[in-house]
């Protein structure tokens, strides 16, 4: 319903499309600036910084179009029309990933990807097929662990009522900390990136695989191959907090 609502102004759509897609391209322009002062960036040549750039923001990309309405559950907790929700035949999560469905959140991708496709060219990197493949697998684990970011911070929403903000820092400025390289960040966040929000394993972990690089915190080698895992394990943790969330919900009383 949402999908056919948004194309039935077309021209409307395109345009914030495009402009969804410029203004989230101001991030990689401000990378560009950076290297026209600088010939690498913790290390990291501009093409390096373009992959792990390009990862993110199309993992993350995905992540928001599928489920990135579930920032607004705190408006339905507060309100009480959740309830709404929940006297219809259908999963609460998969209604709140529907609820207002924003398809012009497709430019993120089109502009994430347009970036991973200029690092993909630019890099000097032996392309094994092992590490072919693990750039489709660091796309497809990146946005399920995204995801499950958004469904913890929907299950916190049951819980504070208005915390769409606090969601946000985890979301929004997790894949914003995902577009630089590890080794411009303190020892202590990049340790609480990997091991309490396993953010690193959408890009970091894997992409040092890729590129050749030192792994963040000298983790062994084989964590480059652990995406699917940590995401597996987000999703369950997700789905706990989600059920948790949900079973403690008591409406307005109105």
């Amino acid at each position: 319903m949402w999908i056919r609502s948004t194309l039935a102004y077309r021209v409307s759509f395109a345009m914030t499309v495009l402009g969804g897609l410029l203004v989230t391209g101001l991030d990689f322009v401000a990378i560009l600036l950076m290297f026209s002062q600088i010939d690498a960036l913790g290390g990291y040549a501009l093409p390096e910084v373009a992959f792990l750039y390009g990862l993110s923001a199309t993992s993350f990309g995905f992540a928001d179009l599928a489920i990135g309405s579930a920032g607004r559950l705190g408006t339905r907790v507060r309100d009480g029309t959740l309830d709404t929700l929940l006297v219809r035949p259908a999963p609460v999560l998969a209604q709140v990933a529907a609820d207002r469905f924003a398809l012009r959140r497709v430019g993120r991708i089109v502009q994430g990807a347009l970036v991973l496709g200029y690092a993909l060219v630019a890099l000097d990197v032996d392309w094994t097929p092992v590490r072919v493949l693990l750039v489709p697998v660091m796309l497809v684990c990146g946005g399920v662990i995204f995801c499950a970011v958004f469904v913890a911070g929907a299950a916190f929403q049951f819980v504070t009522q208005d915390a769409a903000e606090v969601q946000n820092a985890f979301t929004f400025g997790g894949q914003t900390l995902l577009q630089y390289p590890p080794t411009v960040f303190g020892r202590e966040l990049v340790r609480g990136v990997t091991f309490v929000f396993p953010l690193a394993f959408v890009n970091w972990v894997p992409a040092a695989y890729v590129l050749g690089r030192p792994y963040p915190l000298g983790l062994p080698q084989w964590t480059a191959f652990a995406p699917p895992l940590v995401a597996v394990a987000c999703c369950a943790l997700a789905g706990l907090a989600w059920r948790a969330g949900l079973r403690s919900y008591r409406s307005t009383g109105s």
